[in-house]
Protein backbone atom coordinates (compact mmCIF):
# COMPACT_ATOMS: atom_id res chain seq x y z
CA UNK A 1 0.00 0.00 0.00
CA UNK A 2 1.60 3.23 -1.18
CA UNK A 3 1.63 6.81 1.10
CA UNK A 4 -1.07 8.12 -0.94
CA UNK A 5 -3.64 5.44 -0.55
CA UNK A 6 -2.40 5.20 3.45
CA UNK A 7 -3.11 9.34 3.39
CA UNK A 8 -6.16 9.02 1.69
CA UNK A 9 -7.63 6.04 3.85
CA UNK A 10 -7.00 8.44 7.13
CA UNK A 11 -8.47 11.17 5.47
CA UNK A 12 -11.55 9.05 5.46
CA UNK A 13 -11.76 7.29 8.67
CA UNK A 14 -10.67 11.20 10.03
CA UNK A 15 -13.72 12.63 7.56
CA UNK A 16 -15.84 10.03 9.11
CA UNK A 17 -15.06 10.34 12.51
CA UNK A 18 -15.89 14.54 12.21
CA UNK A 19 -19.49 13.15 10.85
CA UNK A 20 -20.26 10.74 13.57
CA UNK A 21 -19.29 13.63 16.16
CA UNK A 22 -21.48 16.50 14.39
CA UNK A 23 -24.51 13.72 14.27
CA UNK A 24 -24.22 12.78 17.65
CA UNK A 25 -23.61 16.23 18.64
CA UNK A 26 -26.39 17.66 17.28
CA UNK A 27 -28.75 15.07 18.60
CA UNK A 28 -30.31 16.74 21.63
CA UNK A 29 -32.06 13.94 22.73
CA UNK A 30 -28.31 11.78 22.93
CA UNK A 31 -26.86 14.83 24.54
CA UNK A 32 -29.04 15.32 27.76
CA UNK A 33 -28.78 11.41 27.77
CA UNK A 34 -24.73 11.79 27.91
CA UNK A 35 -25.06 14.77 30.26
CA UNK A 36 -27.91 13.09 32.79
CA UNK A 37 -25.30 9.52 32.93
CA UNK A 38 -22.42 11.18 33.19
CA UNK A 39 -23.45 13.49 36.06
CA UNK A 40 -25.48 10.60 37.88
CA UNK A 41 -22.78 8.24 37.49
CA UNK A 42 -20.32 10.95 39.12
CA UNK A 43 -22.66 11.87 41.91
CA UNK A 44 -22.51 7.92 42.71
CA UNK A 45 -18.91 7.34 42.47
CA UNK A 46 -18.14 10.74 44.79
CA UNK A 47 -20.70 9.59 46.62
CA UNK A 48 -18.60 9.68 50.21
CA UNK A 49 -17.96 13.12 49.83
CA UNK A 50 -21.63 14.04 48.88
CA UNK A 51 -23.60 11.73 51.06
CA UNK A 52 -25.42 13.48 54.11
CA UNK A 53 -25.46 10.84 55.97
CA UNK A 54 -24.46 6.87 56.61
CA UNK A 55 -26.29 5.22 54.43
CA UNK A 56 -26.84 1.90 56.43
CA UNK A 57 -27.23 4.24 60.04
CA UNK A 58 -30.34 3.60 61.37
CA UNK A 59 -32.17 6.85 63.42
CA UNK A 60 -34.89 5.28 65.34
CA UNK A 61 -35.73 9.06 66.33
CA UNK A 62 -36.24 10.04 62.16
CA UNK A 63 -38.68 6.85 60.83
CA UNK A 64 -40.69 7.52 58.01
CA UNK A 65 -39.60 11.21 58.03
CA UNK A 66 -40.61 13.13 54.90
CA UNK A 67 -38.09 15.46 52.73
CA UNK A 68 -36.43 17.75 54.55
CA UNK A 69 -35.44 18.90 57.96
CA UNK A 70 -31.69 17.61 57.03
CA UNK A 71 -33.08 14.60 55.00
CA UNK A 72 -33.61 15.96 51.54
CA UNK A 73 -35.17 13.06 50.07
CA UNK A 74 -36.81 11.87 53.11
CA UNK A 75 -35.84 8.67 55.68
CA UNK A 76 -36.97 5.13 55.73
CA UNK A 77 -39.15 3.06 57.84
CA UNK A 78 -35.78 2.39 59.40
CA UNK A 79 -34.90 6.32 59.38
CA UNK A 80 -31.93 5.62 56.70
CA UNK A 81 -31.18 9.03 54.92
CA UNK A 82 -32.66 7.86 51.61
CA UNK A 83 -30.44 10.49 49.53
CA UNK A 84 -27.19 8.99 50.97
CA UNK A 85 -28.86 5.20 50.31
CA UNK A 86 -29.68 6.49 46.46
CA UNK A 87 -26.22 8.07 45.85
CA UNK A 88 -24.53 4.43 47.39
CA UNK A 89 -26.85 2.23 45.70
CA UNK A 90 -26.40 4.13 42.51
CA UNK A 91 -22.87 2.95 43.03
CA UNK A 92 -23.35 -0.84 42.72
CA UNK A 93 -26.21 -0.51 40.67
CA UNK A 94 -24.13 1.00 37.75
CA UNK A 95 -21.17 -1.19 38.61
CA UNK A 96 -23.81 -3.96 38.00
CA UNK A 97 -24.67 -2.61 35.13
CA UNK A 98 -21.25 -1.23 33.42
CA UNK A 99 -19.72 -4.60 34.00
CA UNK A 100 -22.38 -6.65 33.00
CA UNK A 101 -22.66 -5.31 29.76
CA UNK A 102 -18.69 -4.75 29.33
CA UNK A 103 -18.46 -8.89 29.84
CA UNK A 104 -21.26 -9.84 27.80
CA UNK A 105 -20.11 -7.61 24.79
CA UNK A 106 -16.73 -9.14 25.02
CA UNK A 107 -17.95 -13.14 25.31
CA UNK A 108 -20.75 -12.03 22.79
CA UNK A 109 -17.99 -10.40 20.42
CA UNK A 110 -15.67 -13.18 20.47
CA UNK A 111 -18.04 -16.05 19.81
CA UNK A 112 -19.78 -13.86 17.11
CA UNK A 113 -16.02 -13.28 15.84
CA UNK A 114 -15.46 -17.00 15.26
CA UNK A 115 -18.86 -18.27 14.37
CA UNK A 116 -19.32 -15.80 11.90
CA UNK A 117 -15.65 -16.63 10.07
CA UNK A 118 -15.47 -19.92 10.86
CA UNK A 119 -18.69 -21.24 9.89
CA UNK A 120 -19.82 -24.54 9.57
CA UNK A 121 -19.44 -26.83 12.95
CA UNK A 122 -18.40 -23.85 15.38
CA UNK A 123 -20.71 -21.83 13.56
CA UNK A 124 -23.65 -24.40 14.41
CA UNK A 125 -22.49 -25.03 17.92
CA UNK A 126 -23.06 -21.76 18.91
CA UNK A 127 -25.81 -21.20 17.38
CA UNK A 128 -27.80 -24.32 19.32
CA UNK A 129 -26.11 -23.07 22.40
CA UNK A 130 -27.28 -19.41 22.37
CA UNK A 131 -30.81 -21.11 21.17
CA UNK A 132 -30.78 -22.62 23.94
CA UNK A 133 -30.27 -20.38 26.58
CA UNK A 134 -32.60 -18.16 24.90
CA UNK A 135 -35.47 -21.23 24.81
CA UNK A 136 -36.19 -20.14 28.66
CA UNK A 137 -37.58 -17.14 29.95
CA UNK A 138 -34.87 -14.90 30.88
CA UNK A 139 -36.03 -13.75 34.01
CA UNK A 140 -36.76 -17.47 34.73
CA UNK A 141 -33.46 -18.15 33.91
CA UNK A 142 -31.42 -15.41 35.54
CA UNK A 143 -33.92 -16.11 38.78
CA UNK A 144 -32.78 -19.92 39.08
CA UNK A 145 -29.04 -19.01 38.45
CA UNK A 146 -29.56 -16.28 41.49
CA UNK A 147 -30.97 -18.70 43.76
CA UNK A 148 -28.90 -21.40 43.09
CA UNK A 149 -25.46 -19.28 43.54
CA UNK A 150 -26.59 -17.15 46.19
CA UNK A 151 -27.64 -13.05 46.38
CA UNK A 152 -24.34 -11.47 45.84
CA UNK A 153 -23.11 -8.51 43.58
CA UNK A 154 -20.80 -10.48 41.88
CA UNK A 155 -22.75 -13.68 41.57
CA UNK A 156 -25.43 -10.80 39.74
CA UNK A 157 -22.55 -9.60 37.19
CA UNK A 158 -21.55 -13.56 36.71
CA UNK A 159 -24.92 -14.61 36.39
CA UNK A 160 -25.75 -11.81 34.07
CA UNK A 161 -22.45 -12.38 32.36
CA UNK A 162 -23.74 -16.20 31.68
CA UNK A 163 -27.20 -15.87 30.05
CA UNK A 164 -26.79 -12.01 28.76
CA UNK A 165 -23.82 -12.55 25.84
CA UNK A 166 -26.50 -13.28 22.93
CA UNK A 167 -27.28 -10.49 21.21
CA UNK A 168 -24.65 -9.57 21.14
CA UNK A 169 -23.13 -12.67 19.51
CA UNK A 170 -25.76 -12.44 16.78
CA UNK A 171 -25.07 -8.75 15.93
CA UNK A 172 -21.60 -9.39 15.44
CA UNK A 173 -21.79 -12.68 13.34
CA UNK A 174 -24.19 -11.11 10.91
CA UNK A 175 -21.80 -8.52 10.10
CA UNK A 176 -19.22 -10.88 10.36
CA UNK A 177 -20.91 -12.69 7.81
CA UNK A 178 -21.34 -9.87 5.46
CA UNK A 179 -17.45 -8.80 6.23
CA UNK A 180 -15.75 -11.80 5.44
CA UNK A 181 -17.00 -11.97 1.86
CA UNK A 182 -15.74 -8.48 1.20
CA UNK A 183 -12.75 -8.72 -1.27
CA UNK A 184 -10.04 -7.42 1.25
CA UNK A 185 -10.90 -10.00 3.36
CA UNK A 186 -10.07 -12.76 0.30
CA UNK A 187 -6.97 -10.93 -0.83
CA UNK A 188 -5.41 -11.24 2.53
CA UNK A 189 -6.38 -15.09 3.11
CA UNK A 190 -4.78 -15.47 -0.39
CA UNK A 191 -1.49 -13.50 0.97
CA UNK A 192 -0.86 -16.38 3.81
CA UNK A 193 -2.67 -14.14 6.70
CA UNK A 194 -3.30 -15.88 9.43
CA UNK A 195 -6.88 -16.15 10.25
CA UNK A 196 -7.26 -14.72 13.21
CA UNK A 197 -4.93 -11.69 12.49
CA UNK A 198 -7.76 -11.40 9.73
CA UNK A 199 -9.98 -11.46 12.10
CA UNK A 200 -8.68 -8.85 15.18
CA UNK A 201 -7.15 -6.63 12.39
CA UNK A 202 -9.67 -6.10 9.31
CA UNK A 203 -12.92 -7.83 10.49
CA UNK A 204 -13.67 -6.71 13.87
CA UNK A 205 -12.88 -2.90 13.25
CA UNK A 206 -15.97 -2.76 11.18
CA UNK A 207 -17.92 -4.62 13.77
CA UNK A 208 -17.48 -1.76 16.81
CA UNK A 209 -20.52 0.69 16.00
CA UNK A 210 -23.25 -2.15 16.51
CA UNK A 211 -21.01 -3.60 19.44
CA UNK A 212 -20.63 0.14 21.16
CA UNK A 213 -24.89 0.54 20.75
CA UNK A 214 -25.47 -2.79 22.16
CA UNK A 215 -23.14 -2.44 24.95
CA UNK A 216 -25.08 1.17 26.13
CA UNK A 217 -27.86 -0.37 25.99
CA UNK A 218 -27.20 -3.49 27.64
CA UNK A 219 -26.18 -1.35 30.84
CA UNK A 220 -29.97 -0.10 31.00
CA UNK A 221 -31.29 -3.31 30.62
CA UNK A 222 -28.94 -5.07 33.80
CA UNK A 223 -29.93 -1.97 35.82
CA UNK A 224 -33.27 -2.85 35.22
CA UNK A 225 -32.52 -6.34 35.71
CA UNK A 226 -30.64 -5.93 39.29
CA UNK A 227 -33.33 -3.67 40.47
CA UNK A 228 -36.34 -6.29 39.67
CA UNK A 229 -34.22 -9.03 41.41
CA UNK A 230 -33.28 -7.08 44.31
CA UNK A 231 -37.21 -6.41 44.31
CA UNK A 232 -37.88 -10.09 44.39
CA UNK A 233 -34.88 -10.40 47.63
CA UNK A 234 -32.81 -12.21 44.56
CA UNK A 235 -30.59 -9.63 43.71
CA UNK A 236 -28.03 -8.63 46.19
CA UNK A 237 -27.93 -8.78 49.88
CA UNK A 238 -30.49 -6.60 51.53
CA UNK A 239 -28.13 -4.91 53.61
CA UNK A 240 -26.12 -3.60 50.41
CA UNK A 241 -27.96 -0.66 49.22
CA UNK A 242 -28.64 -0.55 45.43
CA UNK A 243 -31.29 1.17 43.89
CA UNK A 244 -32.93 -2.07 43.74
CA UNK A 245 -32.95 -3.19 47.81
CA UNK A 246 -33.85 0.46 48.01
CA UNK A 247 -37.33 0.05 46.06
CA UNK A 248 -37.26 -3.28 48.29
CA UNK A 249 -37.64 -2.04 51.75
CA UNK A 250 -40.62 0.11 50.19
CA UNK A 251 -42.24 -2.22 48.53
CA UNK A 252 -44.90 -2.75 52.17
CA UNK A 253 -48.58 -1.59 51.41
CA UNK A 254 -48.15 0.96 54.45
CA UNK A 255 -45.37 2.54 52.78
CA UNK A 256 -46.83 2.44 49.39
CA UNK A 257 -50.21 4.17 50.85
CA UNK A 258 -48.61 6.54 53.58
CA UNK A 259 -45.03 7.51 52.70
CA UNK A 260 -45.32 7.95 49.03
CA UNK A 261 -41.39 9.50 49.10
CA UNK A 262 -39.69 6.29 49.61
CA UNK A 263 -41.00 4.48 46.48
CA UNK A 264 -41.58 7.41 43.83
CA UNK A 265 -38.33 8.94 44.55
CA UNK A 266 -36.27 5.82 44.03
CA UNK A 267 -38.10 5.11 41.07
CA UNK A 268 -38.00 8.61 39.58
CA UNK A 269 -33.98 7.95 39.88
CA UNK A 270 -33.97 4.70 37.96
CA UNK A 271 -36.37 5.42 36.04
CA UNK A 272 -34.45 8.93 34.93
CA UNK A 273 -31.02 6.89 34.38
CA UNK A 274 -32.16 4.45 32.20
CA UNK A 275 -33.94 6.46 30.01
CA UNK A 276 -30.84 8.36 29.62
CA UNK A 277 -28.77 5.70 28.49
CA UNK A 278 -31.90 4.66 25.99
CA UNK A 279 -31.74 8.23 24.43
CA UNK A 280 -27.36 7.59 24.54
CA UNK A 281 -28.03 4.28 22.94
CA UNK A 282 -30.06 5.74 20.22
CA UNK A 283 -28.15 8.26 19.88
CA UNK A 284 -24.85 6.27 19.26
CA UNK A 285 -26.86 4.35 16.83
CA UNK A 286 -28.00 6.78 14.45
CA UNK A 287 -24.22 8.76 14.43
CA UNK A 288 -22.45 5.32 14.01
CA UNK A 289 -25.18 4.21 11.03
CA UNK A 290 -23.28 4.99 8.07
CA UNK A 291 -26.63 4.70 6.14
CA UNK A 292 -27.73 7.84 7.65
Amino acid sequence: MTDATINQTKKVKSSLAKRSIQKFTSNKLAMIGLIIVLLMTLLSVFAPLLASHDPNAIDMKSLNQAPGNGHIFGTDSTGRDLYSRLLYGGRISILIGVVSALTTSIIGTIFGLIAGYFGGFIDRLFIRLSEILQSFPLIILVMVLVTILGPSVGNMILVFTLVGWMTVFRIVRNEVLRIREETYVAVNKSFGIRDFKIIFSDILPNTVSPIIVATTINIAYFILQETGLSFLGLGVPTNVPTWGTIINAAKSITVIQMYKWQWIIPGLVISLFVMSVNFLGDGLRDALDPRN
